[in-house]
């Protein structure tokens, strides 16, 4: 295998994907604080174990990403002090903003994924086969 994970890597993935999972449903079910209150915690527990304490800490300390750490914790204050609607807007600007930087190595990860990679970089070819033929 050309590139190993290890096994707090994997975890620390899992979770990113539970935190997004829970989220969503949060959003979904109304906003609903417990779900979103839970999808923040595996998502900063598992973006803590994938970037590494001191890592993360520099993520959010850094003098150019303050743009988007103040808005994040924000939002999380806002989550917890029962405006979900408002927290949450502002939790996702302050993750775009924060995590932006990471959009190729993202791209470049998942082009690799066997299915996953041939979708992303043929979207026409998976659904050209599907329009109308027009007589």
């Amino acid at each position: 295998m050309a590139y190993e994970i290890s096994e707090i890597k994997k975890i620390g993935i899992g979770l990113v994907g539970f935190g997004i999972l829970f989220s969503f449903l949060g959003i979904i079910l109304f906003f609903d604080r417990g779900l979103l209150a839970l999808g923040n915690i595996f998502f900063l527990t598992g973006v803590s174990l994938l970037l590494g304490w001191q890592s993360m800490w520099q993520l959010f300390t850094k003098k150019a990403n303050i743009k988007g750490s103040v808005p994040f914790f924000l939002g999380l204050f806002l989550l917890f002090v029962r405006w979900p609607v408002a927290g949450i807007i502002m939790e996702l600007y302050g993750s775009f903003v924060l995590f932006s930087g990471y959009g190729p190595p993202i791209q470049a990860f998942l082009y690799q994924i066997p299915i996953i990679g041939w979708i992303l970089q043929y979207p026409f070819q998976l659904f050209g086969q599907f329009r109308r033929k027009r007589a």
